[in-house]
């Protein structure tokens, strides 16, 4: 199926389309006192229309009958819970793109750099876009995939404990007292739970290697009963038989009786997977199809036996471990699933290949929705700009199926180009955009005189 027979009244319906979504989520994104749907729309339409650095200064100058504060005041100020919005998104995914069996979740996070110490959550962290400890903000994400089709569902931001512990910050940036100190992988789970219990519907549950590498949330998940698909470091231990175990007899007569189980003396020591890799025999590997990419089709070397991984240096649960080394690359992927003893090998290659489409997700949520491009510094502001960025997401998805009917190929994208073009937009007078350089003027020498009274109390 490659005909092309979208025309230019599909794109002509986009602002309707683009109100009618909007006005889905009007119950979810209100205050008590004020009705804030237009700037809800305004957001997003500055969102979609933007085509370099998202900001809300470019997006007052592109988006008709609006301006920077009033932007500003909606995603900062304005007291909507951005929890509800969640609800009805994760409720619009399930009716667009979720299936029990094809369907899965991710988890990964993304770091956002930044200057001050003033931004909530914000310290010297690892940032994974720059592959370095920088001072910097963590976002944890949930995804959904089906197929070629992604996006982000649900956030978390991650506060650091020395954050969490200082009463001082948490009130200047409006953290919510009943917010305590968790780690990515707690979040991650916590995301992943709530939308188990909103029903939405998945095979699986993927995870790179910093959340993978953690058996405490494998085992939850497992005792969930829901099945996983972790990436592993190279040096995970595992053991291809179990060993047998004991707790030492006691030496001597002094002393407590031993009580810690141990490996009992003389069974085999656990082996790293790379060297696991290694000795296999190639008679081992099968050759799998993992997916269609843009040029042609991925397949792969791939190994899966079955192991007991090291867990507080005994023998874990038996899992899968996979051992994938996809055609053309040189580099070899290691994951444990908990999947069923009977899963086929075909089955277990499309599980293990998901996580490459909420690594897109994440790319889409940076180029085409501005997900890294804010200015705000408080917890409200955050969050509320991030279910922003998912409901952008979200919209460029349900085009991207719907037009996807007439233009087989169309992408994230070419939705996105589309937009940039077709909605509605300010023509700017001479006038408008030198009141535009003038509050920057203004808002710059605000800022300037700012750090100078603080520059003057830290003195």
């Amino acid at each position: 199926m490659n005909s092309f027979d979208l025309c230019v009244i599909d794109l002509e319906e986009s602002f309707d389309k683009l109100k009618k979504f909007q006005n889905k989520f009007k119950p979810t994104i209100s205050t008590k006192t004020r009705n804030i749907e237009q700037q809800s729309l305004q957001y997003l339409q500055g969102i979609l229309l933007e085509k370099g650095r998202g900001n809300m200064t470019n997006y007052a100058k592109q988006v008709p009958d609006t301006n920077n504060q009033v932007l500003q005041n909606f995603i900062s100020d304005s007291p909507w819970d951005e929890k509800p919005v969640i609800d009805k998104l994760q409720k619009e995914v399930i009716q667009l793109i979720a299936d029990k069996h094809n369907g899965s979740l991710h988890i990964d996070e993304s770091a956002f750099k930044k200057s001050g110490k003033n931004s909530v959550g914000v310290k010297r962290q690892y940032c994974g876009r720059l592959g370095k400890v920088d001072n910097c903000q963590v976002g944890v994400y949930l995804g959904y995939t089906n197929g070629t089709y992604r996006t982000l569902m649900d956030e978390r931001l991650y506060l650091p404990e020395d954050w969490a512990d200082d009463p001082v910050r948490r009130s200047k940036c409006g953290v919510p007292e009943d917010v305590i100190f968790k780690t990515k992988a707690e979040l991650g789970l916590e995301m992943i739970l709530d939308a188990r219990d909103r029903g939405v519907p998945f095979g699986w549950i993927g995870m790179g290697c910093f959340y993978g590498e953690q058996p405490w949330l494998r085992d939850n998940i497992d005792n969930s009963g829901m099945i996983y698909m972790a990436d592993i470091p190279c040096d995970t231990r595992v053991w291809l038989t179990i060993p047998e175990t004991e707790i030492p007899k006691k030496k001597g007569n002094r002393g407590r009786n031993p009580t810690r189980e141990r490996i009992a003396f003389g069974e085999p020591d656990p082996i790293e997977v790379q060297k696991l890799a290694n000795q296999l025999d190639p008679s081992e590997y099968h050759h799998v199809f993992l997916r269609d990419t843009e040029r042609k089709e991925l397949w792969c070397q791939m190994a899966c036996l079955r192991v007991y991984p090291v867990q507080d240096e005994l023998p874990g649960k038996e899992t899968w471990l996979i051992i994938r080394k996809d055609d053309g690359e040189n580099k070899t992927k290691y994951q444990l699933s908990n999947a069923p003893i009977n899963t086929s090998i075909e089955r277990l290659g499309q599980k293990s290949c998901s996580r490459y489409w909420i690594e897109r997700a994440l790319q889409d949520a940076k180029g085409n929705a501005k997900m890294t491009d804010y200015q705000v510094r408080g917890w409200t502001g955050w969050h509320h700009h991030m279910v922003m960025v998912l409901l952008a997401m979200l919209f460029i998805l349900e085009l991207q199926i719907e037009w996807g009917k007439k233009a087989h190929r169309i992408s994230v994208m070419d939705v996105k180009e589309i937009l940039e073009v077709i909605l509605p937009k300010n023509d700017i007078t001479d006038e408008e955009i030198l009141a535009v350089i003038r509050q920057k003027h203004k808002d710059r020498l605000s800022a300037r005189k700012s750090h100078h009274r603080q520059s003057g109390k830290r003195r």
